[in-house]
């Protein structure tokens, strides 16, 4: 994972980096039972990819579903791996199921 990517290990701390970010956030929301550990990792390598590309430009944070679960229920994930685009909070955008790199900087379009 990259370096730019925070990864919160409970509510508060995901919500503080919300708060703290003075650019949109892009949340991606991973799961850790065995059928979404696969599609997790193959979308690190894809969030850790544009992460770099749009540092400075967008905070990164890679939650885990069971460790940020007031985050999960707020953003109304439903299955990981899961990104939400964020503005002051809000969401913006939002797609669930593995995307490639193309398919997140589509997401992120028009919200930078």
């Amino acid at each position: 994972m990259a370096k730019l990517v925070h990864q919160p290990r409970e509510d508060a701390e995901f919500d503080f980096i919300l708060r703290m970010s003075k650019v949109p956030v892009l949340a991606y929301f991973i799961g850790t039972w065995p059928k979404a550990i696969e599609p997790c990792r193959a979308m690190d390598l894809v969030v850790g990819g544009v992460a770099d590309a749009y540092a400075g430009r967008l905070t990164v944070v890679r939650a885990d579903i069971t460790r940020c679960p007031a985050a999960t229920e707020r953003y109304g994930i439903t299955g990981a791996p899961s990104c939400v685009v964020l503005r002051e909070g809000e969401a913006v955008a939002h797609a669930t199921g593995p995307m490639t790199s193309a398919g997140v900087r589509e997401l992120l379009e028009g919200h930078l």
